[in-house]
């Protein structure tokens, strides 16, 4: 079996992050490369779908907290499956109330529109 591994700039190229993101990620314990003979950062395919979860996670707006928490459950092994699981449904929980806000949201701006509509039509039809 082939590992690919990564410097540190061809990592942040396949990512998306900058170096300095990569370096703090790492300072923040939410990711642990590798290290070569000659002590450089060394990523693998494993860090690069670690980092995509970490975008994902992100972008869904979990908090950097919950996220440092995740890793180190992560870095504890199968032990934890159980309680990141947890978290995971927590999480997806709070996301399936923000998505039932913003419909809410959507529906009352679209009553707005229909009413600016019906409005604009009733003063065309008066002019």
């Amino acid at each position: 079996m082939i590992f690919l591994e990564y410097s540190i700039g061809e990592f942040s190229k396949l990512t998306g992050l900058g170096v300095h993101t990569l370096r703090y990620y790492e300072q923040e314990d939410l990711i642990t490369p590798e290290r070569n003979s000659g002590n450089r950062r060394c990523y693998s395919d494993k860090d690069l779908a670690w980092i995509q979860f970490i975008k994902r996670l992100k972008d869904t707006g979990m908090p950097i907290k919950a996220i440092q928490r995740y890793a180190r459950l992560r870095a504890e092994g199968t032990a934890t499956l159980q309680e990141r699981m947890e978290m995971l449904i927590a999480h997806r929980e709070a996301l399936g109330e923000q998505i039932g806000q913003l419909q809410e949201h959507i529906a009352k701006l679209d009553d707005k529109i229909a009413f600016y509509r019906q409005e604009m039509k009733r003063a065309a039809k008066n002019n």
